[in-house]
């Protein structure tokens, strides 16, 4: 595929990412409002923790998806069909054995439910639905969308989107008229989740017989190929130890808020995270549309159009989220106050700690091209990473609360993510030094630095107090128009990676 093709396919899938991104955002925080207000503060606990809980399960798949897209690239690149058929079918078989795994374990922790939720006023059956309806529409994925990982790797994400954001904006929506129009809203809600969990399936799976008619995996052949396909089993071992980090990063915290807090306290916590998430989600629409662009520049194995498209990447990634950043700094505790009111904020250090949170996990440049390589073979560093997260989470909640354990989640990301996965990246992956990578980001968190000073104290003239959404939107627009601005010329003025991006970035505009 060509540079340009691939630039234009990535184009099209953020945009398509990006309108459905933030329309489930808006539904989203709409949703959360009302079940606050309608059932309360603990049913949004609940639904946090069960979300969690089913996340832990969800350990094993292992990190097979990872592994399938990576194997995917080269035959992709080469349209090599058998190929493909081969890969997906031992996906699929793997997968129809997950789910009854997940299925089994499900069953299985929630025989320890009256335990787990002794600290609970709600009725018990609150969480056996909650956790039962999220089990059935993990295990509906697994045996039916598993050859979603072909449009994903072909750089059709945006047929994804379609589907899956698509009906999730649908789902919201009628969540949010069931809990504020029926007596029984949370029986509603569970209905809905379950039945539109299923017409997703079905959609999606008839967009992708549609996309690739040539597609017919063989589930029955599927052990028989993963012999032929060795590197999936290598791979899909060496990505479960950076699955289960990820999950201890992500899935720990609030059930850790749980055990020393309460559940209310995993609600304030949880209305804040899902604002780190709403922007994750941007900054993730607009540059996890490139990752099957990534992979096949790198199946091209041009070395110099690699390093020079990371820097940019790189250098680009980490502007916009400091863009993002800065207003979610400034802007967050007034939006949550005017959202659900000022019982829900959070205390200031907590809130800072949770900003450079967003901003080490939003900047996360090396994770696309690390995958690209298939680079999973450092099985240890998400093992360190897993247990500097879980104790010191724990150690530091025990004696600061959650102050302590948002320091234990940023540690561990600091200490291996920002340390150890660069070096990783660039010794072998790109085989050079990582000198060069210390040099861009100390260049550009320099950049970041004095933007945000410069910005900062221009802010003293702006009046951030609100009191109403339009005034909030309206001081957030200037907000992010002024860091927009003050950073974007101290980029351009400062750092030819930046420059090369944007135009290339114009250069395809104009020929569009």
């Amino acid at each position: 595929m060509s540079e340009n093709n691939r630039t234009a396919q990535s184009i099209k899938n953020a945009r398509v990412s990006l309108f459905f991104s933030a329309l489930v955002l808006f539904l989203g925080f709409f949703s959360r409002k009302v079940l606050i207000d309608r059932l309360g503060a603990e049913v949004l606990g609940l639904n946090t923790t069960a979300t969690n809980l089913l996340g832990f399960l969800n350990l094993a798949e292992l990190g097979i998806s990872s592994a399938i897209s990576y194997i995917l690239y080269t035959p992709l690149f080469h349209k090599n069909y058998e190929s493909i058929n081969e890969i997906v079918s031992v996906q699929g078989w793997l997968y129809r054995r997950i789910a009854y795994i997940i299925l089994a374990g499900g069953i299985v922790l929630m025989c320890f439910f009256p335990w787990i939720f002794a600290k609970m006023e709600l009725p018990l059956w609150y969480a056996y639905g909650s956790f039962g309806v999220l089990l059935v529409a993990a295990m509906l994925g697994y045996i039916i969308n598993y050859q979603q990982i072909v449009l994903s790797a072909n750089q059709q994400e945006f047929k994804i989107s379609y589907n899956v954001q698509g009906f999730r904006a649908l789902k919201l929506l009628l969540q949010i008229i069931g809990i504020g129009y029926f007596c029984q809203g949370y029986i509603y809600w569970l209905i809905v989740e379950l039945l539109m969990s299923g017409i997703t399936c079905l959609c999606l799976n008839k967009t992708i017989r549609k996309s690739f008619s040539w597609l017919c995996p063989n589930l029955s052949e599927g052990r028989i190929l993963s012999r032929k396909h060795p590197e999936i089993i290598r791979k899909t071992k060496q990505l479960f130890f950076h699955k289960f980090a990820t999950y201890v990063l992500r899935q720990t915290s609030p059930l850790i808020i749980y055990a020393f807090l309460s559940l209310t306290i995993v609600a304030i916590y949880g209305n804040y995270m899902l604002l780190v998430a709403s922007v994750t989600m941007i900054v993730t629409s607009v540059f996890n549309a490139m990752n099957a662009g990534i992979g096949n520049l790198i199946a091209e194995g041009n070395k110099d159009k690699i390093l020079s498209f990371f820097r940019e990447y790189t250098v680009t990634r980490y502007w916009l989220v400091s863009v993002i950043c800065f207003c979610l700094y400034y802007q967050s505790h007034s939006f949550i106050s005017l959202w659900i009111g000022d019982d829900y904020l959070l205390d200031p250090t907590s809130f800072m700690l949770l900003s450079i949170y967003a901003f080490v996990v939003m900047s996360r440049t090396n994770d696309s091209f690390i995958a690209a390589y298939g680079l999973f073979q450092d099985v240890y560093a998400p093992v360190i990473e897993a247990i500097l997260n879980l104790g010191i989470s724990i150690l530091l909640g025990y004696y600061y609360g959650l102050p302590g354990i948002i320091s234990g989640a940023l540690i561990s990301l600091l200490l291996v993510v920002c340390g150890w996965k660069p070096y990783f990246l660039y010794h072998f992956g790109f085989k050079i030094s990582a000198w060069e990578y210390l040099f861009l980001i100390v260049k550009i968190l320099g950049l970041v630095i004095l933007s945000w000073t410069i910005s900062r104290f221009m802010l003293e003239y702006i009046n951030l107090s609100c009191k109403s959404l339009i005034e909030w939107l309206f001081i957030s627009f200037q907000v992010l128009c002024l860091y927009g601005l003050v950073s974007l010329c101290n980029f351009l003025l400062f750092s030819k990676d930046f420059r090369a991006f944007i135009q290339r970035f114009i250069q395809l505009i104009k020929r569009k």
